[in-house]
């Protein structure tokens, strides 16, 4: 650690970083987030709303896209955290991230997610597709460049972080060669960054009046406008949904009764109570909203059976 680091750290009246724990590799493990692999579940949205999820070839096909995408994400956490290791010494929180920690050689981590950001693509060509090999190289290529400068752009993070969550949900349907609706993209789309700009505004809210901030982009934000991002993206999103719902117009349906028009009641509840936390500022990670609060996950869990019953058309 630097002088600089070490009497910024003593004049805040934080503790050095602690001595490094365990070996290395559960140490790059940690860093890869496996906390975070739930979001790569999406990779199975476009092929669940198309009907086409449980074939033998769909399912492995998703279960390696689930593990490339994963890789993906791993690479850009190690590089993140190796860049940002110095900085994050002198953090009450994140100092305990294994490279800053020291549990990781920051020149490890360096290692390792150049060689994940580079063997992910290369196995995408040969195990799935070009098309998949191409989104896996453009997330890497977008993720990287915002590690290292579009995270201190205002807007432009928004809108990274958000494509993220959007690539997630292409990429199921590129390997098995479904054709993405619109609607299906417009509503991936605004729902994903309204979570992004909720949890943006609920860090706002609680950094509100504190000295720091967890991101520097927080003190370019003001809570008004996060307000609004979010608002808007709740509404573009549950009007994008209304519309993939009754996309399939005057078409009779054979079920017993419109499940696809009546998840649009569940779909809309949950955007509801999704924005009570994040009015509240208590809208964090998106996994854990939905884990946490019962009344959002049997939402959920009422709006998949309800899509489920359609897509099957029982």
């Amino acid at each position: 650690m630097t002088e600089t680091a070490v009497l910024r750290q003593r004049a805040g009246g934080e503790q050095p970083a602690p001595p490094h724990k365990g070996s290395l590799l559960a140490g790059l493990l940690r860093t890869a987030r496996p906390r975070q692999w739930i979001k790569n579940i999406l990779v199975v949205a476009a092929p669940a709303a198309a009907g086409e999820l449980f074939s033998r070839h769909a399912l492995t096909q998703l279960a390696l896209v689930f593990v490339l995408f994963t890789a993906c994400a791993a690479a850009v956490y190690l590089v993140n955290d190796a860049r940002d290791a110095e900085a994050d010494r002198a953090h009450p929180t994140k100092r305990h991230r294994p490279v800053a920690a020291g549990q990781v050689p920051v020149p490890v981590a360096y290692a390792v997610g150049g060689v994940l950001a580079v063997l992910a693509p290369v196995a995408a060509a040969r195990l799935c597709s070009p098309a998949v090999a191409a989104l896996l190289a453009a997330y890497l290529g977008m993720q990287l460049a915002y590690c290292i400068s579009l995270k201190h752009v205002l807007v432009v993070d928004l809108a990274v972080v958000t494509t993220g969550f959007l690539m997630r949900a292409m990429i199921g349907g590129l390997a098995l060669g479904i054709p993405l609706s619109r609607w299906f993209l417009i509503t991936t789309g605004f729902g994903a960054l309204f979570m992004v700009s909720a949890k943006r505004y609920s860090e706002a809210v609680q950094m509100a009046g504190k000295a720091g901030a967890t991101r520097a982009l927080l003190t370019e934000y003001t809570s008004d406008y996060l307000r609004f991002v979010w608002q808007l993206a709740a509404g573009v999103a549950v009007l994008g949904y209304c519309l993939w719902a009754m996309e399939e117009g005057g078409v009779p349906h054979t079920s017993v009764l419109p499940w696809r028009q009546l998840s649009m009641v569940a779909f809309i509840l949950a955007i509801l109570r999704y924005a009570v936390f994040a009015d509240r500022g208590t809208a964090g990670e998106p996994e854990d909203v939905v884990l946490r609060d019962r009344a959002l996950a049997l939402i959920g869990l009422v709006w998949m059976a309800m899509y489920g019953l359609a897509v099957a058309n029982w």
